[in-house]
């Protein structure tokens, strides 16, 4: 294991006292997780400071096992008289609980036997008056740009969230991670031909985030790019999703693949394993070691070691996304993919998801579309699980003649996402920003619903 901080610490030596008392109480194994967390957010308009908030979070989830039933408690009290309370209400729960055959804690011979170091904390402190004036930095940039005419403001924020898990099965781990933020949002032009963007920046360490000014200007010229949107008749063609929105295709797939959906049998993807469902240059990768990887963590929910997976491999499928008790559902092995709150039991997730950067350039993947779409913001959720149907608001770009032209919005594109799969190529653009990440993807033959 590596060194503790003395927080990181103090929130194991709470959890091993918790889980001690259960099983002397009766339980027949325990699990404990405790999430503290700190944040500064702030925000500005028009060069006033709006708010200035601080958080901070303690929380703790006890849960209890007796055979196959199993109940979930929490609480933000660490007083040992509150915790013993905690532990007496989780076993009259779990007593008064239906069996679950698939619940328990994981496999001992999978739990995580080293906690990396990921390079996720970064012990910068900033004060509130550092950050309101970078949030001003920001605006006053975004509001320089020549069109831009109001602002919704500008804002930062840093954050520090600290994890600790232990199991009667004598797992002990926690880590601790950091976070700063920078964003702007602004108008361009009057009246009624006004149009709004965004821009933001977010990382673990302060020293790898964009400046405020050049966020601000990146927001401010987004905006007035937006204006005189023409709207488009009908028609089927090409859609291009810029790597700004693109990873909201792999969230899809990943929300596909849930080995929970899976198991429901309320996925179409339930029996695509093994199965050719991308074209054969896409391969998707989860990477939880990912270092300064904005969802990098050592171990899963359940202190389960986790690796990197290729979930697509030359567009193949290769496994599902699990925890414990999907894994058992379907007769498999959890892949460290279980994600924890406080009162429920664990689920399942992705934790660094990216499609790997193909070889063409932006311009080389419209150089041939004669009409088509290059979608720079979409709206609302229209995506049914089950059949893959899909259909969404959006917003961006016409492309003419191999050439993005001019701005279009009051769009809904639409498609299966089975088809939308094979038939998408990836750019050499990809950019680590999210915990989902994406280069700009072309998708043939979506319907474009217009005027």
């Amino acid at each position: 294991m590596s060194d503790q901080t003395a927080d990181e610490q103090n929130s194991l030596n709470i959890l091993d006292e918790l889980i001690k008392m259960a099983l002397r109480k009766g339980a027949g194994a325990a699990d404990a997780v405790r999430i503290q967390g700190t944040s500064v957010n702030v925000s500005v308009r028009h060069g006033e400071t709006e708010e200035i908030e601080r958080l901070e979070a303690h929380d703790l989830g006890l849960r209890i096992l007796i055979g196959t039933q199993q109940a979930f408690v929490s609480s933000n009290d660490t007083k040992p008289e509150v915790l013993e309370e905690l532990v007496d209400r989780a076993l009259a729960m779990a007593r008064n609980m239906p069996e679950d055959e698939f619940c328990g804690l994981a496999d001992p011979d999978r739990l995580a036997r080293k906690i990396r170091e990921l390079d996720i904390f970064d012990r910068t402190q900033l004060e509130p008056d550092t950050l309101v004036a970078m949030a001003y930095e920001a605006e006053a940039a975004a509001l320089a740009v020549t069109g831009v005419t109001n602002s919704e403001g500008g804002g930062a924020s840093c954050a520090k969230a600290s994890i600790a898990l232990a199991t009667s099965d004598g797992f002990k781990g926690a880590y601790t991670s950091s976070s700063f933020s920078v964003s702007a949002s602004v108008i361009a032009g009057e009246d009624q031909k006004m149009e709004r963007d965004y821009d933001y920046d977010s990382q673990h360490f302060l020293g790898d985030m964009k400046s405020p000014s050049e966020i601000g200007t990146s927001a401010g010229e987004r905006a007035v790019k937006l204006l005189n949107p023409r709207k488009m008749p009908s028609g089927q063609v090409p859609v291009v999703f810029s790597n700004r929105v693109s990873g909201s295709i792999l969230g899809h797939f990943s929300g596909a693949i849930s080995g929970a959906a899976i198991a429901r049998g309320t996925s179409f993807m339930k029996d695509q394993m093994g199965s050719q469902v991308f074209s054969r240059n896409v391969h998707i990768i989860d990477d939880p070691h990912r270092r300064r990887g904005a969802a990098s963590k050592p171990f899963d929910g359940e202190g389960v070691a986790n690796d990197r997976l290729d979930l697509i491999k030359d567009g193949e499928l290769q496994c599902w996304i699990l925890n414990s008790a999907s894994a058992k559902q379907l007769g498999l092995e959890t892949n460290g993919r279980a994600t924890r709150g406080t009162a429920s039991p664990p689920g399942s997730g992705t934790t660094n998801l990216y499609m790997e950067a193909g070889e063409l350039s932006l311009g080389d993947l419209v150089k041939d579309i004669k009409s088509g779409l290059y979608v720079t913001s979409l709206i609302g959720f229209g995506v049914n699980g089950i059949t893959g149907d899909y259909s969404r608001g959006a917003s961006g770009f016409w492309i003419e003649n191999g050439k993005i032209v001019f701005p279009v919005s009051e769009l809904t594109i639409a498609g299966n996402l089975k088809g939308m799969f094979k038939n998408i190529t990836p750019a050499n653009d990809l950019e680590f920003r999210q915990g989902t990440n994406a280069p700009s993807l072309r998708i043939e033959g979506m319907m474009v619903a217009g005027t």
